[in-house]
């Protein structure tokens, strides 16, 4: 069995893509998954598997609340490997975002520096892209454009969460 981390993307915001976590929890649980867990509402599940469970995950999403769900899965290793290389973990976690795609990131280098405050800094790892942003992320340009700059959609969180759900899945680690 493995551990996996589900972070989907665009669910219970603004209404829409209802998916209940204590209802989905007990869904999952009920579908063989094990050590089913969930942080918040925005979509972040943890759970044990055999194999990754994304596709089987969004046919339950489909069949149960009538929505197909953007899913970004990872195991615990690359979790863990996501964490580890933050360049920005020294700073407040609200203010350090980690944005999370489904391929290696090809940065469209013309967007970004269109978009781009000057107080943000980034940094790539394969398919992470790590935004330091300490005026925060309600007005930044980059970040309501973070898809046209990565070229493919993302799912963003921040190092508050990113701790907290390492914290879930690895009770022991730091």
């Amino acid at each position: 069995m493995q551990k996996f981390i589900l972070l989907f993307r665009g669910v219970n915001v603004g209404g829409k893509n209802l998916l209940p976590m204590k209802a989905f929890v007990s869904l999952l649980e009920d579908n063989a998954y094990q050590a089913v867990s969930s942080y918040i509402q925005t979509g972040n599940i943890m759970l044990t598997s055999e194999s990754n469970p994304s596709e089987h995950v969004n046919a339950l999403v489909a069949e149960n609340y009538g929505f197909s769900a953007e899913i970004f899965t990872l195991n615990e290793t690359e979790f863990s490997f996501a964490k580890a290389n933050n360049p920005y973990s020294e700073f407040e976690g609200k203010f350090v975002h980690f944005y999370f795609c489904q391929n290696a990131i090809s940065l469209n280098q013309e967007k970004l520096i269109k978009f781009i405050a000057d107080s943000e800094e980034f940094h790539v790892e394969g398919n992470v892209f790590y935004l330091h942003a300490p005026n925060g992320i309600g007005r930044s340009k980059l970040v309501a454009n973070i898809e046209t700059c990565l070229g493919q959609a993302a799912t963003g969180r921040n190092l508050n969460t990113i701790n907290k759900v390492s914290t879930l899945i690895s009770p022991n680690q730091p």
